[in-house]
């Protein structure tokens, strides 16, 4: 056990080494390779900035209007009727649009609820099986240009629905709730 928590440890400065040893043994100009990739990423930065800020600013308007809660409450007899706990429903949509919204949503779960209760275990699982969604196809759509996303969003939405009602089948067998 205690070779894992050294290998752990160790694990990225030696993916770094082996990265830095390859193109040293290739005859690669490592160094000038790591400033060009660093300046295309700061370009790309530039060019996803204004949807990153349309994004949070779209995050803090639904926060703190209230409809969040709103569209809690209107989905809350639904989800009762299958087991969903409504105390994660914000979160559960809060999800789809920002991994850091939803990490203060989880913090507040923690801090009412107790991580080792139900709905804490739940959104603990969830927050693992399920991607934000709307946040990854703008930045990584806007960075690579597309403009038509085919199926992307259907699938995508299909994929959470299916990472939600996992987590609460795992959470109730792995905890006996």
């Amino acid at each position: 056990m205690s070779f894992l928590l050294y290998l752990s440890d160790f694990m990225v400065p030696l993916i770094v080494f082996g990265i830095v040893a390859y193109g040293v043994s290739k005859k690669t100009p490592v160094f000038d390779s790591f400033v060009s990739g660093a300046k295309d990423g700061f370009g790309t930065v530039v060019g996803i900035l204004p949807t990153l800020v349309g994004l949070m600013v779209a995050v803090g308007i639904l926060r703190a209007s209230g409809a969040l809660d709103l569209l809690s409450s209107a989905v809350a007899p639904v989800t009762d009727a299958v087991g969903f706990p409504k105390e994660a429903l914000p979160i559960t949509f809060m999800r789809l649009v920002s991994s850091s919204a939803s990490t203060g949503l989880l913090l507040d779960i923690f801090k009412n609820y107790g991580a080792d209760s139900f709905v804490g275990r739940f959104v603990s699982v969830m927050m693992s099986c399920t991607e934000t969604v709307f946040y990854t196809m703008s930045v990584y759509f806007m960075a690579v240009k597309v403009t038509k996303t085919r199926y992307t969003l259907a699938g995508a939405l299909i994929a959470n629905f299916v990472g939600v009602a996992v987590s609460i089948v795992i959470t109730k067998l792995a905890f006996g709730y």
